[in-house]
């Protein structure tokens, strides 16, 4: 019975006792729901069982721990020896498992365990869980960056006199103690802040997937050892010079680099969660009895009847029954003007209810509305992106066993021609050959990128998103609030029976009583335009009230009545004006019994949006606009714009498919967007930026957001990008030129192991300096 029962307690009331219980608790299937769907086993499948319980469960885990891609390899191997798990896809560059596996076979927990056990975290993709996984992430890394900076200081300051005191003035006694205090203060930043590198070596080479932290590792081993020895026994078996300076530092950058891209990953996992704040935290719903509840939207059933306010999203899918007024669809149809609902029409869970009260019968929930299928669609599409591979990765094998093979060598061949010397050969090459360079040449570039971009207004999910924008030929725009502004504008109006500007000031008057998009977008209309003389009677209005499906009416000092609302409506009342307005195409109309103002609102293209798609055809892009608006107002707005095609009416699942097409005949697709239905293609794009405005859940699935909403700063984006890529390629050929120049002087006893360590720190030192280059912020 205490099992039964434990499902009900809030994840606050109590914490597990150890980590085996919090996983052990999972097995409750109850709490699979929110990161797990089902679907039926092959052999159900093909028998026709349709109405079986669905049996192989797909789950998604957000992963603590990995640093590289062979990171990737070593969780999914570790899950594939398990017995019912059919498939392990893990993405290194998001940090996310998708699990296929089977419940009837083996408990999530053992499955868990084993992540665990292979040196990993691992969580539910649930809010709750998730976050915590997160948070502990975190406070580790920070620690351990903190801890390596701080000693690296104090060991620095130490080891400064030894660079800069001439000869005789420092004394061989305190130079010894200086050297002591820097063994001290290395072995925290080698014990505890390069856990992580110890610790992912050691995975990597019992998985026989090495990665970059196994030569690093040999590298940090090399320099502590040497150095320890030439402590101990001063001209010794290991000379007299130490290294301990160039350790804490080498381990300082490298965690720096792995704390700012474990940030943004992070990121991007919180403002997923965020996503469901666009559902109402709780609604009101009929009871059959004539009686009313507010319960939570999760507490809801097919067939409920609620109530949804004005100003409150829908909390699921639905059928109005009772009341009309108007639903901002925007962020998940992209379509751009409110959408008139009475009853009988459908509304979608997460629109927002912009006029007047309506009831609303529940036809979907939970994960069957539209809402949360979107989201899905996104989950599935982000899982399917290849994590790229470092160079320094790639190579780190070949690397390793080349460097070993050298310094074996070059040791066993001075151990005929100077014994004395061989140990010190053999170090030597250990030392100078250490990747520091190598591990520095990308991340170092790609952080003094990301900061240029920031300064512009470009927040970088992905650091890797840079070497993939090089690539990019095909960029596929979202209409709404992407390419244009994301208000409507007043673009046309025509008074009948009385002065334009006098009843255009009345209009914005009464249209500040309401919150309907046509309102907002009057009242800002007008705001830059200069004040003109408004009807006498204006500020006298009385009796302002907002009628649901129709507009605001007013009655004036003089007891006439004004309608701000639909045209059909506001011509109701004009018996005596004989002029008949020529703007049929009309959206909102102003007036009284004898005159009248139609007003015609649209959207407005962003100020550098010609300007920008100009720069990105300049660059050799291809570009593609996709929206869910109409076919023939998306082929106007493409023409004005500039954009070279235009594909209108397309859904969530329509957007997708383009982008696949595009992808499958060889093109890499840079999407931009900035709904909830965007999302999904966001997440399939091979790079996908956000506008600053957009969806959280969008922004989730983005590698980038554009919190400038300037398109201009794209192209700029591209540029620093391809600016980027050159800085790398130096980089790599400096560490190359230098491997290439400083072995062979190392083999042949001509760098002892000081001077390797100065060359190892100055390597490092060029290639950061180098990258620094890219900080200044672009134009």
């Amino acid at each position: 019975m205490m099992i039964s029962d434990s499902k009900h307690l809030h994840p606050h009331d109590a914490e597990p006792a150890c980590a085996a219980e919090r996983i052990a608790a999972l097995d409750d299937p109850d709490l699979l729901a929110p990161f797990t769907h089902w679907r039926a086993a092959e052999g159900e499948a093909a028998s026709g069982l349709s109405n079986a319980a669905p049996t192989v469960a797909i789950s998604q885990f957000q992963l603590a721990g990995l640093h590289c891609g062979a990171c990737a390899g070593i969780i999914e191997r570790a899950l594939l020896d398990l017995p019912g798990v059919q498939a392990a896809r893990v993405n290194a560059a998001s940090a996310r498992l998708t699990l296929t596996w089977l419940p009837t076979r083996i408990r999530l927990s053992a499955i868990l365990e084993r992540v665990e056990r292979a040196g990993y975290g691992a969580a539910p993709d649930a809010a709750a869980p998730a976050r915590e996984l997160r948070e502990r992430e975190q406070r580790k890394a920070l620690w351990r960056l903190f801890v390596a900076v701080f000693l690296m200081m104090q060991v620095m300051m130490m080891a400064a006199p030894a660079y800069f005191a001439e000869p005789g003035d420092l004394s061989p006694d305190l130079e010894r103690l200086l050297q002591w205090a820097c063994w001290v203060l290395s072995l925290p930043v080698l014990l505890f802040s390069a856990g992580p590198f110890f610790s992912a070596a050691w995975r990597q080479i019992r998985s026989g997937r090495l990665g970059m932290d196994v030569p690093v590792v040999l590298g940090l081993l090399t320099t502590f050892v040497a150095s320890s020895g030439a402590l101990f026994e001063p001209g010794g078996f290991f000379g007299d010079e130490v290294y301990f300076d160039s350790l804490t530092m080498f381990v300082a950058f490298l965690l720096g680099g792995r704390f700012l891209e474990m940030r943004a990953r992070h990121r991007a996992a919180a403002q997923l969660e965020q996503s469901s704040a666009a559902l109402p935290d709780a609604v009101e719903r009929l009871e059959p009895d004539g009686s009313s509840a507010r319960v939570a939207p999760s507490r809801l059933q097919v067939g409920d009847l609620v109530r949804v306010f004005a100003g409150q999203a829908f909390p699921a899918d639905g059928r109005i029954e009772s009341g009309a007024t108007s639903a901002n669809e925007s962020l998940l149809t992209g379509e751009s003007l409110p959408v008139a609902k009475g009853v009988g029409d459908e509304v979608v869970a997460a629109s927002l209810n912009m006029q007047s009260p309506v009831l609303v019968r529940v036809q979907r929930v939970g994960a069957d509305t539209r809402h949360q299928a979107i989201q899905r669609l996104m989950r599935e599409a982000m899982t399917q992106r290849p994590a790229t591979t470092e160079l320094a990765d790639r190579v780190a094998g070949p690397f390793l066993w080349a460097v070993l093979a050298l310094a074996i060598g070059g040791a066993l061949l001075w151990s005929f021609i100077d014994p004395s010397r061989s140990v010190w050969v053999a170090v030597s090459v250990l030392i100078v050959t250490c990747p520091c360079a190598l591990s520095l040449a990308a991340p170092s570039a790609r952080l003094a990128a990301t900061g240029a971009l920031a300064k512009r207004g470009v927040l970088l999910v992905r650091l890797e998103l840079l070497e993939t924008l090089c690539k990019v030929d095909t960029v596929v725009l979202d209409k709404t609030g992407t390419l244009t502004q994301e208000s409507m504008v007043l673009l046309q109006q025509q008074a009948v029976g009385g002065d334009a500007a006098a009843l255009l000031s009345a209009a914005r008057a009464l249209a500040k009583h309401s919150q309907h998009p046509f309102s907002r977008a009057l009242v800002s209309a007008g705001s830059s335009q200069v004040s003109e003389p408004a009807l006498p009677e204006v500020e006298a209005w009385a009796q302002v009230q907002e009628l649901p499906g129709l507009g605001l009416q007013a009655v004036d000092a003089a007891g006439q009545v004004w309608r701000l609302g639909s045209p059909a409506w506001v011509r109701e009342q004009e018996p005596s004006v004989a002029t008949e307005p020529q703007l049929a195409d009309a959206q909102l109309a102003f007036g009284s019994r004898t005159q009248a103002l139609y007003m015609r609102f649209g959207e407005m293209l962003r100020a550098d949006a010609r300007e920008a798609l100009a720069a990105l055809h300049s660059q050799g892009l291809r570009s593609l606009l996709l929206s869910g608006d109409a076919g023939e107002r998306v082929a106007r707005l493409a023409a004005s714009a500039g954009v070279q095609s235009a594909q209108g009416d397309a859904t969530a699942a329509m957007k997708l498919a383009a982008v696949a097409q595009l992808q499958a005949e060889g093109r890499c697709v840079l999407m931009v967007g900035d709904g909830i239905n965007d999302a999904p293609v966001l997440a399939r794009a091979d790079v996908s930026v956000v506008m600053g405005q957009g969806a959280m859940l969008a922004r989730a699935s983005a590698d980038a957001l554009l919190l400038s909403n300037r398109l201009l700063d794209l192209a700029m984006a591209r540029q620093l990008a391809l600016r980027t890529a050159q800085i790398i390629r130096q980089n790599l050929l400096w560490a190359a030129v230098y491997n290439a120049a400083c072995i062979p002087l190392a083999l042949l006893g001509f760098l002892p192991p000081w001077a390797a360590g100065l060359g190892m720190a100055g390597s490092s030192l060029f290639v950061v300096l180098n990258a620094q280059r890219l900080a200044r912020s672009p134009h």
